[in-house]
């Protein structure tokens, strides 16, 4: 096995890889043991598997293409657009910080997109009580995230 090993080690240049093939290689014997033919010694046997191992894992890797370190990836040049995700991120944790009623009352307007008075049905409340709900629920995603409330729109005459 030491000799095995120090060849799988020439053939990959890599200690997990050589490994592995051995491993892979021991395992093809012992299912295989049925197909030796006692001539001479099992060690050339050996490595004829383990050649043959290695020359089919070399036409895989060439199919699938050559395997990348994540450390020798170099950083992107741009930034990644993260942001964004980092804010949906925050305010999911925002929605589920929400006492109940406020989330059912924002999720079934916003989400959902019902009415007003179809949302107040949905939840049997009043129509004062779901629009109660949805200004607390609002006011406190703002608190949250950050956001400033929106200006109300004026129509001029």
């Amino acid at each position: 096995m030491p000799a095995l090993r120090r060849y799988a080690r020439a053939l990959t240049h890599d200690i997990d890889r050589a490994d592995d093939l051995v491993q892979d290689c021991l395992e093809r014997a012992i299912a295989r043991r049925g197909l030796f033919r006692p001539q001479g010694p099992v060690r050339p046997w050996l490595f004829t598997i383990l050649t043959n191992l290695h020359r089919n894992s070399l036409r895989q890797a060439r199919r699938r293409g050559a395997m990348v370190q994540l450390d020798a990836v170099p950083e992107p040049a741009m930034e990644a657009p993260q942001p964004g995700h980092l804010a949906l991120a925050e305010l999911a944790r925002a929605l589920d910080a929400l006492p109940l009623d406020q989330k059912e009352a924002l999720l079934l307007v916003t989400l959902e997109g019902l009415s007003y008075h179809d949302a107040a049905a949905i939840l049997h409340v009043p129509l004062g009580t779901l629009m109660s709900r949805l200004g607390r629920a609002r006011a406190a995603l703002r608190s949250v995230t950050g956001t400033p409330a929106e200006p109300h729109l004026r129509t001029v005459k």
